[in-house]
């Protein structure tokens, strides 16, 4: 018998019993459609994730106070104070570190901003230098729409100025469409805005848009009371020599904190490169974990499948015995009966990946619109083909069983059931 034959009848016996057809690959329908949401949503999150760290740029290398997390235990033992100013006089020293391009310190906090009779709890971050101009847009990529970055001098002279981001704006003095010169309120002083950011979102980790840009040494003294860096961003001079940088970057501040085992290091060094990798090991192992939860439901589902295709031979048995009465060998009714079960799989897996590509563009619709979140929609082409694998060999192995059992009735016995 032609194999063309063998999915006609496949199809008419599906056919016949639509709801019962549609009942049987339910549990395939979810655990595909769950699979390939999962997978459609992590490679977005890692998308996002890795276009929010790039945004650094590759050259740029971030020094983190603290003892590198490898695990619960050593979140008990980081030193959030270890990075001071004498490591970054150390580090703007090019005879330390000759391949350093640019070297900022770093400080942020939560204040709450005032001007006039409104009022903005609003994240500060502390930068420039006091050795070069701009430093922080050349670093951040990011430039006043409206007046200017503060000076190398305003860093040195602990000035009281800042430059805002346009959500801040927008929350505190609406209808102020050129804040330059305005004064705002962060904490008990008085702030003249020097600057208007452009409305751009988040660069790497940073909401600009939500921002009060201020020198780091105002920021100490004024706002956040602290002595220490909770960064110091260093911009190497070329990719090429990023790995020597980071190994100057090593020795230099292990010299000022006399640490000559690495291991009790109060520091670590990220590159992008590492933050992308580490981003993008974290988000695939839950990505890969997630989809195995998910592919309990497929294993459920390839039972239902075998226990409806045993009561459906049984209801076939008359059918059995007839087709064997004209000459059916046990190797077609074994065969009909198999496809039967991997086309209602391989049916339940296409209906899968539609609904799962179709429920996470829309979520990534959702996220883009009305969260702000530039999300990264992507068709997972490995989740489609592996769910299409999955669907078949499910009704392969799970169809076997009910196909032999028909297979294996005698035509008479097959004949005489009522």
């Amino acid at each position: 018998m032609k194999l063309t034959h063998h999915f006609k009848n496949a199809a008419t016996g599906l056919k016949t019993n639509k709801t019962r057809s549609f009942l049987t690959i339910l549990g395939i329908v979810i655990g595909i459609t769950s699979i390939i949401l999962v997978m459609s949503l992590g490679a977005g999150a890692q998308n996002f994730i890795l276009s929010q760290v790039q945004g650094l740029g590759s050259k740029t290398i971030a020094i983190i106070p603290g003892r590198e997390p490898k695990g619960p235990s050593d979140f008990a033992s980081v030193f959030l104070d270890s990075l001071k100013e004498r490591d970054l006089a150390s580090l703007q020293n090019k005879a330390n570190v000759p391949h350093a391009e640019d070297v900022m310190p770093i400080v942020f906090g939560t204040a709450k901003t005032s001007y006039g009779n409104e009022t903005y709890q609003t994240t500060v971050l502390g930068g420039g230098s006091a050795e070069k101009n701009d430093i922080m847009a050349a670093i951040f990529d990011i430039y006043p729409s409206v007046g200017d970055f503060f000076t190398s001098e305003d860093v040195v002279a602990r000035a009281a100025v800042a430059v805002i981001g346009e959500k801040v704006r927008k929350e505190l003095m609406e209808n102020v469409a050129n804040p330059v010169g305005e004064k705002i309120r962060i904490k008990n002083t008085n702030f003249r805005i020097v600057g208007l950011l452009p409305e751009k979102g988040q660069v790497s980790f940073f909401n600009f848009d939500d921002m009060v840009l201020v020198p780091f040494t105002t920021a100490q003294q004024y706002i956040l009371g602290r002595k220490y860096f909770d960064r110091i961003i260093v911009s190497a001079d070329s990719e090429s020599t990023i790995e020597k940088t980071v190994s100057d970057i090593k020795i230099t501040l292990r010299n000022n904190h006399s640490i000559t085992d690495p291991d009790k290091d109060d520091f670590f060094v990220q590159t992008q490169a590492d933050l992308a990798e580490r981003i993008g090991s974290i988000t695939t192992a839950l990505t890969l974990f997630l989809v195995a939860m998910a592919s309990i439901s497929l294993f459920v589902g390839g039972i239902g499948i075998m226990n409806i295709m045993l009561v459906s031979v049984t209801e076939r048995t008359k059918e059995i015995g007839l087709r064997k009465s004209i000459g059916a060998t046990n190797q077609d009714i074994l065969t009909q009966f198999l496809i039967e079960a991997v086309v209602l799989t391989v049916l339940g897996g296409v209906i899968g990946i539609a609904l799962g590509s179709g429920l996470a563009f829309a979520i990534g619709e959702i996220l883009v619109r009305f969260a702000a979140v530039a999300w990264p929609w992507s068709f997972p082409w490995t989740g489609a083909a592996l769910g299409l694998g999955v669907s078949a060999s499910i009704g392969l192995i799970f169809g076997i069983y009910p196909a032999r059992h028909a297979s294996r009735k005698s035509p008479m016995e097959a004949l005489r059931y009522e």
